[in-house]
């Protein structure tokens, strides 16, 4: 094949994978395979600069800098959405669209609100001509040969939409590709971007185009500007028909017929939030009919039929007053960052963990500093770093600790390991930790024993160990003495411990606290040697070969049982009576090589004891969706893995099918 026919077919080639993989999400070659391509096209072009064409896959990685860039007038404003901050201004909403439109059958299409840089993409007979930003909403800034660098950009469309169009959406970062550009920064001495909008944003308005290629930049569809001909009579329909001609648009959308279906959505995408690999702030709402839009028209500042439903703000400024020290169960030393207390994500935040000091300094983290805090949906919260130009005159850069804060015993750090450690066992902040670790929910779920509890029991001399918990009813008679411990709270309290003696083998490994065995490698553990002595004495080999267990988790559980205490802290509580419940053989194949995927709030049967009974079928619990799930049991709220599961054509259960495919007495 000649060069000239072999671009065009690499080109062609590499626009279809392109497609199958930022519009369909169904990527047919890996990664890797797709480079090999590319690079040869990059090759061709090289050696051939008359096949050079605008259009090519290559030309996202940029071209020659601008000086400047030039103004455009939007054909269509790209006009502000007023905000909704709460249920009842979603009624409110709903209320005065029915009234406008004088009848209560009105349907609405909600959409993720993009966390990134709007853009309008000009096509001409479905060719892309230019680019702009938002601007002021009237006059952005031509930014094409930036936009064309950026995945998810067609240059032809696969299905042309007539004419000339204006195509609306978002520019964004993946939270993975913001993670990676700043760790670069970093390494590079460069200051750390907030958030992945602000790098997108600042992406966007490179003057030199490669640059923003280096950004790898996403792009999803939402709607249109200017267009000769009408492409749908609703927002639904036009969503569907852009991603015909090859624009993305992302798959957690809805059309909600009522207030109530769309409060329903709302709930679902608000729980997904932390789990989206790209930021949100809200859902836009938009009145489905094109015809209805029409009728309802504009304000000033914004069209009447749509909104936008802002979520609680993930990120906010507070002051870092300093940095302490906590001590945990294994002895790690970890430093804790006491901040002014601010509202954000939805809670009040006065603490963060900066997880070692390596991290401290690659942040450039010092007392007194204005901080960017930022909690993402339900997970802790993280301190991303300082605001430099707020920093007081003459800060002092923090000191690593020599000393444990709490025993003063001094710090080690061993080889290949961040984290500095204390390793004084008998360490009172270890002890602690160790026993707030073993009487939580997870493991023997003693209720009534919680962390103050402990704290004081360990300060009167009442705990000193693990297995000092099972020695309390002894002292039944000392513990009444105790200010604020009634007769019935102390009785609820030794039967509580009493009843935990019986834990099911998979929490009583994940109890003892072994490094790297977490929830569920416990319960694999526990699957597949089902009694304690089996564990105990099992070699590496047979340990490594255990689903989900590396060959570090399976060296540190033989150096964790060759461990003398270790050995007699497990025979100390099976003397005191705790028996873990060996693990039962599969009652039935039932469910054999299938995998289910549990999501939302389950209403009729605990998550644990759902994924148990599949287990005992033969089955898998897995914690996500992909193509090789058979079944996901949605409760309501269910979140992005539903959305991942209709996409992918996953199986969708509702708790009773599930219940339904179960034997009498399964669960």
């Amino acid at each position: 094949m000649n060069p000239a026919d072999r671009a065009t077919e690499l080109r062609k080639v590499l626009e279809h994978h392109a497609y199958r993989y930022y519009v369909l999400d169904d990527p047919e070659i890996s990664d890797s395979e797709y480079d090999l391509l590319f690079n040869e096209l990059v090759a061709l072009e090289q050696a051939h600069p008359e096949l050079q064409v605008d259009n090519s896959p290559t030309a996202r990685v940029g071209g020659p800098p601008v000086k400047s860039f030039q103004s455009y007038a939007h054909r269509v404003p790209m006009l502000s959405l007023d905000n909704a901050f709460g249920e009842q201004e979603l009624r409110d909403f709903d209320e005065r669209i029915r009234k406008l439109l004088g009848r209560d059958d009105v349907s609405y299409f909600v959409e993720l609100k993009f966390d990134g840089a709007s853009i309008s993409l000009t096509y001409v007979d479905g060719r892309l001509v230019s680019a702009a930003t938002r601007g002021d909403g009237t006059t952005g800034e031509l930014v094409t040969e930036n936009a064309r660098t950026i995945r998810g950009v067609p240059f032809e469309l696969q299905d042309d939409l007539g004419g000339t169009v204006e195509v609306r959406g978002e520019v964004m970062m993946l939270r993975s590709v913001f993670a990676e550009l700043n760790e670069a920064r970093s390494e590079r001495g460069d200051q750390v971007f907030a958030n992945p909008r602000n790098a997108a944003a600042g992406g966007l308005r490179q003057l030199d185009s490669s640059l923003t290629a280096k950004r790898k930049l996403n792009f999803y569809a939402y709607g249109t500007g200017f267009t000769e001909s009408p492409l749908a009579s609703a927002q639904s329909e036009l969503n569907a028909r852009l991603k015909r001609a090859g624009f993305p648009v992302y798959a957690m959308q809805t059309k909600a017929t009522g207030i109530d279906q769309l409060i329903e959505f709302v709930h679902k995408v608000q729980a997904a939030r932390a789990e989206l690999p790209f930021g949100i702030d809200g859902v836009v709402i938009k009145v489905d009919s094109v015809a209805d839009q029409e009728t309802l028209g504009f304000t000033s500042r914004g069209p009447r039929w749509a909104i936008a439903y802002k979520f609680p703000s993930e990120q906010a400024f507070t002051k870092l007053n300093r940095i302490f020290c906590q001590v945990g169960r294994t002895g790690n030393v970890t430093p804790v960052a006491d901040l002014e207390p601010v509202y954000v994500g939805g809670v009040t935040v006065s603490r963060a963990t900066l997880h070692n000091f390596d991290e401290v300094l690659r942040k450039d983290l010092r007392e007194g500093d204005t901080v960017i805090v930022q909690r993402a949906g339900d997970v802790i919260p993280e301190v991303v770093g300082p605001v430099l130009e707020k920093r007081p005159e003459e800060a002092p850069l923090p000191e690593p600790p020599k000393e444990c804060p709490v025993c003063t015993t001094a710090l080690v750090r061993r080889d290949g390991e961040i984290a500095l450690k204390c390793p004084n066992k008998a360490c009172p902040a270890q002890i602690a930790s160790r026993l707030q670790h073993f009487v939580s929910r997870k493991m023997l779920d003693i209720e009534g024993l919680g962390d103050k509890l402990i704290e004081r029991l360990l300060q009167d001399g009442f705990l000193t160990d693990i297995p000092s918990i099972f020695r309390l009813h002894s002292r039944r008679a000392e513990l009444s003495e105790l200010d604020g411990l009634g007769e019935k709270s102390i009785d609820k309290l030794l039967a509580n411990i009493e009843n935990a003696k019986k834990p099911t083998l998979a929490r009583f490994v994940f109890a003892l606290g072994i490094p790297e065995v977490g929830e569920s490698g416990a319960r694999d553990l526990a699957i597949e040697f089902r009694t304690l002595n089996a564990l105990r004495s099992a070699p590496y080999e047979r340990l490594v070969a255990v689903d989900n267990v590396g060959p570090r988790t399976a060296g540190e559980l033989v150096e964790w049982w060759q461990d003398e205490e270790n050995r007699q802290l497990v025979d100390s509580l099976l003397e005191l009576g705790v028996a873990p419940v060996e693990q039962a053989e599969p009652t039935g194949d039932a469910f054999l090589d299938k995998i289910f995927v549990f999501t939302g709030k389950l209403e009729q049967f605990t998550r644990e004891a759902a994924e148990e009974a599949v287990r005992n079928l033969g089955g898998r619990a897995a914690g996500s969706v992909s193509k090789a799930t058979s079944f996901v049991v949605a409760g309501p709220n269910a979140g992005s893995k539903l959305a991942k599961a209709e996409q992918l054509g996953v199986t969708v259960l509702t708790e009773q099918e599930f219940l339904d495919m179960l034997p009498e007495n399964a669960i």
